[in-house]
């Protein structure tokens, strides 16, 4: 199926050839019908390339085989009924007329309506299709494997089938991207992108301006385990995610402005890099010439820019990080510029695929941690107790995925050291820890690139 024909039936890649019979017991149970159709949408796991994509870079994530998947009806009755197999998640009924979106409470039936509104305003529909809804899932919640994308997607993806209106992958992918901004949430666009576009059997290299995704395959001999921190991370219900992307905006104007450029315009350094038109390296190095390493205040960034704080507040800072006052600039921008350098040495390695490839891709992995670790400043001491105690375990590389302060990291292992490795973040990680020990078997997992998102009509 072509990434950019609306005509072509979807590929039926990620929905499993079986579907869950608990989901359709419990449509059935629910409604007193049976589903017209069924919509998953896999989660992803992100090899590198972490909190670039909001900033204009290319990322490589890969879909995984967890994924969230909808039983739907259609209805005359305008309105949207949502239930969930998990009790913990509440039913929810909206009329197609009075579609609503609390940013300041993300629930998950929020994140469904945010796929549900942004295909009806970029459809421009008048009218919705009524739908009853029954939601399953296998992505672990606030895991860092996109749990909340997937959902935003499927529910594109199902408001797309029951309007039948069909749109391209790369058009859903950008569609979600936005709408997911209703909850709050001000990412860059690649957890739709690869739920969209992924396909089986290979990573993807993530472009974005305009959206395109290519073929990056993973070196034979190694595998890519994932491993959950079991510390969850909402990135909608705080402001660490949101203070990255600010600070990141605040940077490119500063440094915009140092260069005599209009920074009024310029948002992402990505957009500054190419408005210098000069190399990544060349930009580190102006970071080291332009900003430096103590916090910025509020009074110095708007006296540097010419501005109010009034204007610093309403132009620049988001709803959830008007209470900022001190902001690291000069951290956040070396974090940007050189993990975007990283991800295209990735990309390189695997496809030169050089002798000692694992090894390299295992050190890109280990750095770009570090980075996130001591810049970004988005990991936890968890996460980096994962990281360490896999990579003693025996992984090459291992990082946090995701966006952080929680959540999983993936590791790159030797195919004959996989079953030592499993066993030793066993013990080491989950076993002495009673809370951990119980969600272990979720937690701890090989995967492999999966397909990507489809509707799925049983027969």
């Amino acid at each position: 199926c072509s990434t950019d024909s609306p005509n072509q039936r979807w590929v039926q890649s990620c929905c499993p050839r079986n579907i869950p019979e608990k989901l359709k017991e419990a449509f059935r149970g629910k409604y007193g019908q049976m589903p017209l159709f069924f919509a998953c949408a896999p989660g992803r796991v992100n090899l590198i390339g972490e909190h670039i994509d909001y900033c204009g870079y290319a990322v490589l994530p890969m879909a995984i085989e967890q994924n969230i998947l909808a039983a739907v009806s259609v209805s005359d009755s305008k309105t949207i009924q949502l239930a969930n197999t998990e009790p913990k998640y509440k039913d929810f009924t909206v009329s197609v007329d009075g579609i609503f979106i609390d940013r300041e409470n993300p629930q998950w039936h929020y994140y469904f309506l945010c796929g549900v509104r942004g295909i009806q305003e970029h459809l421009s529909l008048s009218s919705l299709a009524g739908m009853c809804c029954m939601v399953d899932g296998t992505i672990p919640a606030s895991s860092g494997l996109s749990s909340s994308s997937a959902l935003v997607c499927c529910a594109g993806l199902v408001t797309m089938e029951a309007n039948q209106k069909p749109l391209s992958k790369v058009t859903l992918a950008e569609t979600c991207a936005k709408c997911e901004r209703y909850i709050g949430t001000e990412g860059g666009g690649m957890d739709q992108s690869i739920s969209f576009l992924a396909e089986e059997g290979t990573a993807k290299l993530i472009e974005f301006n305009p959206l395109r995704a290519t073929d990056v395959r993973l070196p034979d001999g190694a595998v890519f385990v994932i491993a959950n921190c079991c510390v969850e991370m909402n990135k909608a219900a705080s402001s660490h995610f949101n203070m990255r992307v600010v600070e990141c905006r605040i940077a490119t104007k500063m440094l915009a402005k140092a260069r005599g450029l209009d920074w009024s315009h310029l948002l992402k350094l990505g957009d500054l890099q190419k408005e210098l038109q000069v190399s990544l390296e060349q930009m580190l190095e102006l970071v080291e010439e332009v900003l430096h390493p103590e916090p910025y205040s509020r009074d110095e960034i708007c006296k540097t820019l010419g501005i109010s704080t009034e204007q610093l507040c309403e132009d620049i800072l988001s709803a959830n990080t008007q209470h900022a006052t001190d902001f690291k600039l000069y951290q956040r921008a070396r974090h940007v510029y050189g993990e975007a350098a990283r991800v295209l040495q990735f990309k390189a390695v695997c496809d030169s695929s050089p002798a000692n490839a694992v090894t390299q891709l295992g050190d890109l992995m280990n750095r770009s941690h570090a980075s996130c670790r001591d810049l970004y400043e988005c990991s936890c001491p968890e996460l980096d107790q994962l990281v360490d105690t896999c990579l003693q375990a025996g992984a090459v590389g291992s990082r946090l995925t995701g966006a952080g302060w929680g959540g999983c990291t993936v590791s790159m292992v030797p195919g004959e050291r996989l079953d030592s490795f499993l066993q030793t973040v066993r013990e080491h990680y989950y076993v002495p820890d009673a809370r951990r020990s119980a969600l272990e078997k979720q937690s701890l997992f090989v995967t492999r690139p999966g397909g990507g998102a489809a509707i799925f009509i049983e027969e």
